[in-house]
């Protein structure tokens, strides 16, 4: 394999991108407002892109391949959890949008506040926020390297290689803001879907024939691997039901996302995007074609390295330009997502901790400086945890819908019952955390039931039985939904 030219093409896609947002941002004049939300003003294909760009990131290349390649049809929850986020959410941003637009939000705790009254309240959504973050960031860190890895054939260290690109991104976020995220986010979902098309369709079709051929041969050699386990077994059917549903709700559950949704310029444009984004699954499914190929072409990969299993086609069978194009958008799929991982993390410690609790940066130029700041530093922290902590990308991606999707219940109950109480929403989102987390850590799953979603279930139980058993007159009439 002709490294330096695979590493060129890596590098000349991720530099160009990179200077290519940069250039596009030049004439906006920073403010909080359009440094966090993009000046609330984002039409409906600037917000397309954006949110597939926070979506659809190196997991889409690696994790999704890798569990198709270890575990086969469990696999597949990542094809029904998007979509079904999409129809939960179609009814939930037009009000997140409303909220932000009538009260000049920035920030996700901002829209819990405004809602419930509570700087209690407040402060647990920030800080549980932006720790369930992390992990997300590192993942995207690890996915990075992996691409580094195989493109650059042992010719650079990958962790070295991968701080630098991490360390340009920081500096990228520090000087854009959202709108050189979302500006970066049109040259990476092109790259995305091309490579897509190549990986999924180009390497069944040389090694097999056709996808129907190839599936064939995978039931031939592995009868077991494209049906789920027994209702109750790890990764069996409840399991199944139980992640796509955790994750489903979980979806635009995190901080990043309500930035995006305050973006828009009007609240059809949510709408619209609700309906068209779930196109974006069916390109996903392509990657599926990649690990299934992979599966029978490079067999025996084990753990981590089955994130990888396409990626070792690719150095195999193709030449250097090829995998340089698909390292490269790879590349960028871990590297744009994290602008906005980093962006939005930033903007809740800055406004919601350093701001609302010690009085930091109150003011307009404040504001924007200590959200800088907190860009180096929070990335920076994301660098020392990805050094601590690597595993499995799926597992990293399911740790943070485990802490997000806490927060569904206030997103729903706070929209859709007004009698809903502040102490109870506290108290679901701490009952469910701390279950969610101790099943994990303990590798504990009840029935087969993910973790996340037991936590999810007792969360809503706690909120619906503290709001119904609490006094009449300690409910508030706070603003929900009038549609």
């Amino acid at each position: 394999m002709n490294a330096p030219l695979a590493l060129g093409i890596v590098a000349a896609i991720v530099i160009g991108t990179v200077v290519f947002a940069l250039f596009s941002v030049r004439r906006f004049t920073m403010s909080p407002q359009e440094y966090i939300v993009g000046g609330r003003g984002f039409g409906a294909v600037f917000l397309w892109v954006l949110l597939a760009g926070e979506i659809y990131t190196s997991f889409t290349f690696l994790g999704a391949a890798g569990w198709t390649y270890s575990y086969g049809a469990p696999a597949f929850y990542i094809m029904a959890y998007g979509t079904c986020g999409y129809i939960f959410y179609y009814f939930l941003f037009p009000w997140i949008w409303r909220m932000g637009k009538e009260h000049g939000l920035l920030t996700q705790p901002d829209l819990f506040h405004v809602r419930y009254g509570s700087r209690t309240l407040t402060t647990l959504v920030a800080i549980v926020g932006v720790l369930a973050l992390i992990p997300y960031i590192t993942l995207q860190l690890s996915a990075l390297q992996i691409f580094l890895t195989v493109s650059g054939g042992g010719a650079i260290d990958p962790v070295l290689g991968a701080v630098v690109a991490f360390l340009l991104i920081i500096a990228f976020v520090f000087v854009t803001g959202l709108r050189g995220t979302a500006w970066a986010s049109i040259v990476k979902d092109a790259l995305v879907i091309g490579a897509l098309l190549f990986v999924g369709l180009a390497i069944p079709l040389q090694f097999f024939g056709s996808p129907a051929t190839l599936f064939d041969q995978v039931l031939r050699a592995h009868p077991d691997h494209l049906t789920l386990g027994g209702l109750t077994d790890s990764k069996g059917a409840l399991w199944y039901v139980s992640t796509v549903l955790l994750t489903g709700l979980g979806f635009f559950a995190g901080p990043q996302s309500t930035n995006a949704i305050f973006s828009a310029k009007d609240a059809n444009v949510l709408r619209r995007n609700a309906m068209f984004l779930p196109l974006y699954q069916v390109v996903m499914l392509l990657i599926f074609f990649a690990g299934f190929s992979a599966l029978l072409i490079v067999p025996g990969l084990q753990g981590p390295a089955a994130d990888q299993s396409f990626l070792a086609v690719l150095t195999r069978y193709y030449p250097a330009w090829v995998l340089g194009f698909v390292t490269g958008t790879g590349a960028l799929c871990a590297l744009v997502p994290s602008t906005a991982l980093l962006l939005s993390s930033a903007s809740v410690v800055a406004k919601n901790i350093a701001g609302d609790i010690f009085g930091i940066g109150l003011d307009e130029e404040g504001r924007l400086r200590t959200t800088r700041i907190m860009v180096v530093a929070l990335g920076l922290l994301a660098l020392v945890f990805w050094l601590a902590y690597r595993t499995q990308l799926v597992n990293l991606l399911l740790l943070t819908y485990n802490g997000i999707s806490q927060f569904v219940p206030a997103f729903f109950f706070g929209c859709y019952w007004k009698r809903v109480t502040t102490p109870a929403i506290i108290a679901g989102i701490l009952v469910g955390i701390a279950i969610a987390v101790t099943l994990a850590a303990e590798k504990i799953a009840p029935f087969g039931l993910n973790p996340g979603f037991i936590g999810l279930a007792a969360n809503t139980l706690v909120v619906v039985v503290v709001s119904a058993l609490a006094p009449a007159g300690s409910r508030e009439a706070l603003p929900a939904s009038d549609s």
